[in-house]
C-alpha cells in the first residue's frame, strides 16, 4: 500500500537575480516509513541542491488517488465525497476522499479529476478544489526501496 509523505526541505538555492537564498518548499514522496520518506526526499533533492541541505519536517498524508496530467506546473488537492444511501436507515451517508492532481489552472484541475471519474458506478459531489503549496510529486520506484539500493552499493 503506498504510503505519502509531505516533506519539506530548506535549501540554498540561486535566484534567477544569481543571488543564493534559502528557501524552504515542500514535496511530496511516497515511502514505507518515515525515515525512508526523509532518505528519498534527500535523494531525490541531490541533483539539485549544491549548498547547504536541510529536512526541516516530514509528516504523513491521507490520499486516495493521484493524477498526473503532463504540462502541470501545479499540484491541486481535490476532496470528493461519494454519496452512498444507507439500506436500513435510508439515511444519505457521505465519505470524503483526496486526490491530487497535477494540473496548471483550478479549471484545468477540475476537468482533469471529472475526466478520471466518467463511469464511475457511485454518486459523488466535490466539496474543495485547492491549490497546495506542492513543488513536485516523487513516486518510487515500486520495484526498488532505497533500502534495495544501498544494499547494490555495497
Amino acid at each position: 500500500m503506498i504510503q505519502w509523505f509531505e516533506t519539506k526541505v530548506k535549501y540554498d538555492k540561486t535566484l534567477e537575480t544569481g543571488a543564493v537564498k534559502a528557501v524552504p518548499e515542500t514535496y511530496l514522496v511516497d515511502a514505507l516509513s518515515f525515515t525512508e520518506a526523509e532518505a528519498r526526499i534527500t535523494q531525490e533533492m541531490e541533483p539539485y541542491v549544491t549548498g547547504e541541505f536541510l529536512v526541516t519536517a516530514v509528516k504523513k498524508v491521507k490520499l486516495d488517488d493521484v493524477l498526473y496530467h503532463e504540462g502541470g506546473d501545479r499540484w491541486y488537492k481535490v476532496k470528493m465525497n461519494m454519496i452512498t444511501i444507507d439500506e436500513k436507515t435510508a439515511a444519505e451517508k457521505k465519505t470524503a476522499s483526496l486526490t491530487l492532481v497535477q494540473a496548471s489552472t483550478l479549471e484545468e484541475a477540475l476537468k482533469v479529476f471529472l475526466k478520471s471519474m466518467e463511469g464511475v458506478a457511485f454518486d459523488y459531489e466535490i466539496a474543495s478544489v485547492v491549490e497546495t503549496p506542492l513543488m513536485d510529486v516523487f513516486a518510487a520506484n515500486l520495484g526498488q526501496t532505497v533500502a534495495d539500493k544501498a544494499a547494490k552499493k555495497d
